[in-house]
């Protein structure tokens, strides 16, 4: 089977919806809003979709890798934001580097946990 596809785009929800939107606008995401309860989110070819919908059990198993050509530097981008004094229950944690390369933490507002890493 050939895949001729142009876009991956997950869904993730959101504890409180208008807090999440802005925490992703501050992490350097544009929003498209949708509806009054979807919004698209992107950096240049890449997106995922933000829907007002909070499920306990999904949220807190939600992850997202997301590939930096430089974690240790995008580390350093993600704490000069201030991002967990700015939002309750927001938390980054360093960088650390495994066998594959290296990546850092970032729980959203919601729970959610980003990883953002590079590959050695």
């Amino acid at each position: 089977m050939e895949h001729k596809a142009a876009s991956i785009r997950p869904f993730i929800g959101s504890k409180d919806f208008e807090v999440s939107r802005r925490f992703y606008r501050d992490l350097g995401f544009e929003e498209t809003i949708l509806d009054p309860k979807l919004s698209v989110f992107k950096i240049r070819q890449l997106a995922f979709y933000l829907q007002d919908y909070y499920a306990k059990e999904w949220i807190e198993n939600t992850m997202i890798f997301l590939e930096v050509d430089d974690a240790d530097r995008y580390y350093n981008e993600l704490l000069a934001l201030n991002l967990a004094e700015k939002y309750e229950g927001v938390k980054l944690t360093p960088t650390r580097t495994d066998s594959w390369g290296k990546e850092c933490f970032l729980h959203d507002p919601a729970g959610i946990l980003w990883h953002f890493g590079a590959f050695s």
